[in-house]
C-alpha cells in the first residue's frame, strides 16, 4: 500500500541536486496506530517517524495511512516486533533509514503542547495580497542580526487531492534583517501553491537564503493533521535540531 515519490521530482525544478545545501527531517507523528498483540487482543498507540532529508523518497500521506489502517487486525509479538516492521516497510519505500518510535498513552514527547519561538508576524499590516508565491516579496534592512519569526497563516494545496494543507511555520537566521511584513507577505503568497509538505519548506529555505543572504537558517514547518498524520519538516544548514512538541492546532 505504501507509495514512494521521489524528492528529486520537486527539487529539480528548484535547481537541487545531490549536494544539497541544508540538511535536516521529516517527522510524522500518526495518532491513530492500533493492532493486535499475540494473544489477539487490540492495542492502540501514537507514533512518531523520523525520515532523512536525504532519503530518495517521501511517502505519499495517503497511502500511509492505508497502510497503517492495515494493522488493525495483524498480530504482532510485541511492540519491538511492530517496530521492526514498520522500520523496515518505511526504509525500503523512501530508500534511507527512518528511526521510528511507538508510545503507549502519555508517554509521547509529542502530546505535550509547545508554542513557535520568536516572533508571530500575523497581526502585522500587508502590503501586498500575492496571488502565487513570489521570493521578490522578502525584503531586508542593512543591520545583520540573529532572529526568529513565526507564522500561522501556511496555507498549501496538496499535489494529489488539492486538498488544503494547514500550517505554522518558524524561521530562524543570521543575516541582514529580514522585515517582518515581507516575510508575511511571501508566507501568504504559497495560499495557491500545489506541493507537499517538504517541497515547500525547502523552496522556502532556498528563497530565504538567497533573498536575504542569511548565512545560518533554519526552516520549520508544523502542518496540522490530516488523516491522523501531521507531517513536520525541517531544514537548516546549522547545528538546530528540532523538538516535537504539538503545537496549539495539531
Amino acid at each position: 500500500m505504501l507509495f514512494a515519490v521521489p524528492r528529486s521530482e520537486a527539487r529539480q525544478p528548484l535547481g537541487l541536486d545531490a549536494d544539497l545545501p541544508f540538511h535536516g527531517k521529516d517527522l510524522w507523528n500518526a495518532w491513530e496506530l492500533t493492532w493486535l498483540d499475540a494473544r489477539g487482543q487490540p492495542s492502540v498507540a501514537t507514533a512518531t517517524f523520523a525520515f532523512d532529508a536525504a532519503s530518495r523518497n517521501i511517502v505519499e500521506s495517503k497511502s500511509l495511512k492505508l497502510y497503517l489502517g492495515s494493522m488493525a487486525m495483524s498480530r504482532f509479538e510485541s511492540d519491538d516486533a511492530l517496530v521492526t516492521t514498520l522500520k523496515k516497510d518505511l526504509a525500503e519505500v523512501s530508500g534511507g533509514a527512518v528511526d521510528v518510535s511507538v508510545y503507549r498513552r502519555d508517554e509521547s514527547e509529542a502530546n505535550r503542547i509547545d508554542k513557535l519561538p520568536g516572533d508571530c508576524v500575523d497581526d502585522l499590516e500587508m502590503a501586498n495580497f500575492p496571488a502565487n508565491v513570489d521570493s521578490q516579496l522578502l525584503a531586508t534592512e542593512n543591520e545583520v542580526v540573529s532572529a526568529t519569526l513565526h507564522s500561522h497563516l501556511l496555507r498549501s494545496l496538496c499535489p494529489v487531492t488539492s486538498q488544503p494543507d494547514i500550517g505554522s511555520v518558524m524561521v530562524r537566521y543570521r543575516g541582514p534583517r529580514i522585515e517582518p511584513v515581507s516575510f508575511l507577505e511571501y508566507v501568504v503568497s504559497f495560499r495557491q501553491h500545489q506541493d507537499f509538505h517538504e517541497a515547500c519548506v525547502e523552496r522556502m529555505f532556498l528563497d530565504i537564503q538567497s533573498q536575504c543572504r542569511a548565512e545560518e537558517l533554519t526552516v520549520y514547518a508544523r502542518y496540522n493533521r490530516r488523516g491522523g498524520i501531521d507531517i513536520n519538516p525541517f531544514r537548516t544548514n546549522s547545528d538546530d535540531e528540532p523538538g516535537n512538541l504539538r503545537h496549539w492546532r495539531q
